[in-house]
């Protein structure tokens, strides 16, 4: 690049921290008149400078940056491999259709086998082993730490099952104890879904390094944002392999973008039934995808990795208040618990209604929207419920009670970093307000 070249690019640095700094001041909280989001990108000067650094680049697909942030996200985890896709959910699908590779032998998923999921999960932690043709065991939900409870594993299992997929929900770390210790006595693949748990800890380890496969994901609402994207993050070579050949098309060969010959022998493979020394840039070992993500994309996660300890400490301090500050009303709401051994990342605060308060979940939820607090449902609630999913093959364990009362009976609201004192204080006072009334 030249000199002059670098020049412009400074200036335009410049330009950008102008400009945030207009365009995106600081707006003083007004309760009742504010929204306050569940949940929302938390960004600055330095951020919008590094997607419009990228952009300057004019790398429309995978580079620099994306190179950059897989390996520092998996220097974070302590993981061999970290590799981008373009969503959380789109993370999912090339971890599960990763262990469906003939490569894996014996030990690979093929339809008809089960996995064992919990039935209040996310649809898209769900959704692969369906289009992969697996059959989903459901069991129930543990309240108040909205996880798997995995005092129904065995229950679950049959000479059927292959692999357990389970995300720690609302960055509350499943029972992960209970869960790998059943998964490598039964010899069954392992998968986290860590989309709403980055930075959560379990007997001081982080979440996504005890399964065979992690996901994490960078939309809005997470820990941490790219605007849409993911990561897939494993320590065997040859399920980073496997999972980058889902991403990129399906294809054999393992180039970054932009590079050829990273074999040391691209015309001297013979593979199925092509003829030998048939380009291995364009041969295909698996029904794939193309889920990459973007250097703009990756430029922002970049800056973002840097904030995440604060973001983290900001989320733990905001449940932490909301906590402290619902004890007096436990006789009517159930205040979640972290799971044992664990220290959870949170993504936002889950309530229940208990039965028998006078007044619903339903009703609790309309008075924080008509005061512009943000509210979401657990999720899809009881999976099993929804309709995309009445009629698929399916096993289910026991009568999903637990389910049903999330479903029911569950809301949660924002701890996002976000989120200050004058809004925490803000949204405690409309609860107590309305418990009150």
């Amino acid at each position: 690049m030249t000199n002059r070249a670098d020049e412009i690019r400074k200036k335009i640095r410049d330009l950008v921290a102008d400009y945030h700094e207009a365009a995106f001041p600081v707006r003083e909280f007004v309760p009742g008149e504010t929204f306050v989001p569940v949940s929302g990108k938390v960004f600055d000067a330095e951020d919008i400078q590094h997607l419009v650094d990228a952009s300057l680049d004019f790398w429309l697909t995978t580079g620099r940056f994306a190179e950059a942030f897989e390996r520092e996200f998996a220097r974070l985890f302590g993981v061999r491999k970290a590799m981008l896709v373009n969503s959380g959910s789109s993370a999912n699908l090339v971890a599960l259709s990763a262990l469906t590779s003939p490569k894996l032998g014996e030990r690979r998923l093929k339809p008809g086998d089960e996995m064992i999921t919990v039935a209040t999960g996310f649809p898209t932690t769900l959704n692969p082993a369906i289009q992969n043709g697996l059959v989903p065991v459901f069991v129930d939900v543990d309240v108040p730490t909205y996880n798997i409870d995995a005092s129904y594993l065995e229950d679950a299992l049959s000479e059927k099952t292959r692999v357990i997929m389970v995300a720690h929900t609302l960055g509350n770390p499943f029972d992960l104890g209970a869960v790998t210790e059943f998964a490598k006595r039964h010899n069954l693949w392992m998968i986290e879904d860590c989309c709403d748990a980055v930075g959560a800890k379990y007997d001081g380890r982080l979440v996504g390094t005890f399964g065979d496969f992690a996901t994490t994901s960078f939309y809005p609402a997470h820990h941490i944002t790219m605007g849409e994207g993911g990561a897939v993050l494993t320590n065997r070579a040859i399920l980073k392999t496997l999972a980058e050949s889902f991403r990129d098309w399906g294809r054999d060969c393992y180039c970054e973008p932009g590079k050829d010959n990273t074999c040391g022998k691209r015309f001297e493979w013979q593979l199925g039934e092509l003829p030998e020394g048939y380009d291995h840039k364009y041969t295909y070992s698996h029904i794939g995808y193309n889920l990459k993500v973007t250097d703009m994309q990756a430029a922002v996660g970049m800056s973002q990795l840097k904030k995440l300890p604060e973001f983290i400490k900001a989320r733990q301090s905001n449940f932490e208040a909301l906590y402290e500050g619902l004890k007096d009303v436990e006789e009517y709401l159930i205040l979640p618990e972290p799971t044992p051994r664990s220290e959870p990342s949170w993504f936002g605060f889950p309530i229940a209604v208990r039965p028998g308060a006078p007044f619903t979940r339903d009703q609790l939820v309309n008075a924080l929207e008509t005061n512009k607090i943000a509210t979401r449902l657990l999720f899809a609630g009881n999976l099993i419920r929804q309709p995309a999913y009445r009629d698929i093959e399916k096993r289910v364990i026991g009568d999903l009670k637990r389910a049903d009362f999330v479903m029911n009976n569950v809301l949660w609201i924002g701890v996002y970093p976000g989120i200050d004192d004058a809004r925490r204080s803000y949204m405690l006072d409309v609860i107590h307000e309305f418990i009150q009334r």
